[in-house]
């Protein structure tokens, strides 16, 4: 019966947001082709992941060492300093990979200061060398790993900070000690599975499911923010180096899970991509973050009691349409929690680890 009474009311919502909201269009049908083709779903990828670590460059290490002479140092585990930007991408590739999504990326050198970031065949070598001398364009290729097919792409690995350049130029396992900025120092290989059936035909353009597109992007926002809110913000606090707060500019401090997000949520746009996504609640402390249309409050209401599983739908605005996921955000930090239960203007304040705060919507174009 309850099952019944859920179908109606989901019914019910999906009829009044096509009746008041024209631009939502029903799910494509089974067979349908519409779908993101492999080459920008590695361009979604990769635009997150570049967007992370510039987020944790530019706005965590270069700022904090400028403010508070806070040190970025490859011990850092065992030092109060900050990981190195490229240990931060190195730790949330690892936590991604390890979901069991699939997709997987990586950091790889032709002068790597670990020799198992060196290129492995050939072709991830020429690849490195391709993108070193033209970085405004991916080298990308199928394969064949273990019976599945796999399309292959990898991404110039740029300097964005000067503690990338530093820590090359003075590392003594260094390989290449004339870094610049904005210089390419890697790449980053980027693994999307096509399936054991897949056939290598120069004709044929795989296309990805929107979902299947959304989870990877998800995947690398959360393991990105995990990492942040772990290894950064609840590590620093409880060590008394450093606290996050929300007015960080201002007080020079470590900027919140949530809003490193939002800073990394405002680069991606910034990159033209038509891939965006935004932190929405039932309970906003900014009301700017509460739902926009019935759509999405009824897939926060969805995601707070089924939380495993993200909240799908299409929406069309003109001629282009899209796909949207809604996905639950949990509290995964202790200063997320008390951020919220503690804010003057937070309409919940009982929050406690783990809950669900609110929904994270992912949008892609779809063709």
């Amino acid at each position: 019966m309850n099952r019944l009474i859920f179908k109606i009311s989901l019914l019910f919502a999906l009829t009044a947001v096509v009746l008041f909201h024209p631009t939502l269009i029903r799910s494509t049908p089974s067979g349908d082709p519409a779908g993101i083709s492999a080459r920008q779903a590695a361009d979604f990828v990769h635009g997150v992941i570049e967007a992370g670590r510039t987020t944790y460059s530019q706005a965590i290490v270069d700022r904090l060492a400028k403010s508070h002479s806070l040190k970025t140092t490859e011990n850092w585990k065992q030092k109060n300093t900050l990981p190195l930007p490229a240990q931060f991408l190195m730790m949330s590739s690892r936590l991604s990979n390890q979901r069991g999504i699939g997709m997987r990326y990586r950091l790889m050198s032709l002068w790597p200061i670990n020799p198992k970031n060196s290129p492995p065949s050939q072709t991830e070598k020429g690849g490195l060398q391709q993108v070193a001398q033209n970085p405004g364009q991916p080298f990308t290729w199928v394969v064949q790993k273990n019976g599945t097919w796999f399309y292959e792409a990898i991404y110039p690995d740029i300097a964005v900070a000067e503690s990338c350049v530093s820590c090359h130029n003075h590392h003594p396992n260094s390989p290449k000690t004339d870094f610049k900025i904005g210089d390419v120092m890697g790449g980053i290989v980027i693994d999307l599975p096509l399936g054991r059936r897949f056939i290598k035909k120069p004709s044929n353009q795989f296309l990805f499911p929107p979902e299947v597109v959304a989870d990877y992007v998800h995947s690398i926002l959360e393991s990105n923010r995990a990492v942040y809110a772990k290894h950064v913000v609840e590590r620093l606090e409880n060590r008394g180096v450093l606290s996050a707060s929300e007015n960080w500019k201002q007080d020079n401090t470590l900027m919140l899970p949530a809003q490193f997000l939002m800073n990394t949520s405002r680069l991606i746009r910034e990159k033209g991509l038509g891939l965006d996504f935004q932190l929405i609640s039932l309970w906003p402390i900014n009301m700017k973050n509460r739902p926009g249309n019935q759509f999405e409050q009824l897939g926060l209401e969805t995601v707070e009691y089924h939380p495993i599983r993200p909240y799908t739908g299409r929406v069309k605005v003109g001629r282009k349409q899209f796909f949207q996921s809604i996905y639950a955000d949990l509290a995964i930090a202790a200063s997320c929690v008390e951020c919220h239960n503690a804010h003057p203007k937070s309409p919940k304040r009982n929050f406690k680890l783990q809950d669900v705060m609110g929904g994270m919507v992912v949008t892609l174009p779809i063709h």
